[in-house]
């Protein structure tokens, strides 16, 4: 894994041992960062199941002016926080150690910009992780997000006020992209 483009451009991110882990690809945060490059310089960022951190420091590498991880595992956190300290990364970001489906629920802060998601295949819950999006706070009218899904998990389009606008494949998985509904 490594950082593909921006500040740390080219930096290889910490190797690590874990099966609780798959990281994002760097086919699909290619395609992912081309498809939203002109919303990071400057977005706050939501990394939800942040895992090794692999999207949100490609956000901060790009520009971001803030990054918040939430994962709930202490070994994709202390890989993480690794990443961190590799990249010599102080700010501005927060790492905050809690189930994904509890931070949505719970979360009364000001929305994000960007929300990238990218839930475990194997627990097969990028349904109700977007169920749990749309109706939390995390977003406002013109944030985009991004989620990552197998292919024999189920996603609608609709998530009102949330709506599917994009959709790439990737083998056995799905990158989709959604938006507030326009009024």
């Amino acid at each position: 894994m490594r950082i593909i483009s921006g500040k740390y451009k080219g930096h290889q991110l910490v190797s690590f041992q874990a099966d609780h882990i798959r990281p994002t690809t760097d086919r699909v945060k290619e395609t992912l960062f081309n498809k939203i490059q002109g919303f990071v310089e400057e977005a706050k960022v939501l990394d939800l199941f942040s895992g090794t951190g692999n999207l949100g420091l490609e956000a901060i590498s790009r520009g971001a002016s803030e990054v918040t991880f939430v994962e709930k595992s202490k070994k994709s956190i202390a890989i993480l926080e690794k990443n961190l300290a590799k990249l010599k990364i102080s700010e501005p970001y927060r790492v905050v150690q809690k189930d994904v489906l509890s931070f949505l629920k719970s979360y009364e802060g000001a929305p994000f910009d960007l929300i990238f998601i990218d839930p475990p295949f194997t627990e097969e819950m990028a349904h109700d992780v977007m169920l749990a999006v749309s109706q939390s706070k995390v977003f406002h009218a013109q944030t985009l997000m991004m989620i990552e899904s197998g292919r024999r998990e189920k996603i609608v389009d609709d998530y009102s006020p949330l709506t599917r606008y994009d959709v790439r494949e990737f083998g056995d998985k799905f990158l989709s992209f959604f938006q507030r509904k326009s009024e």
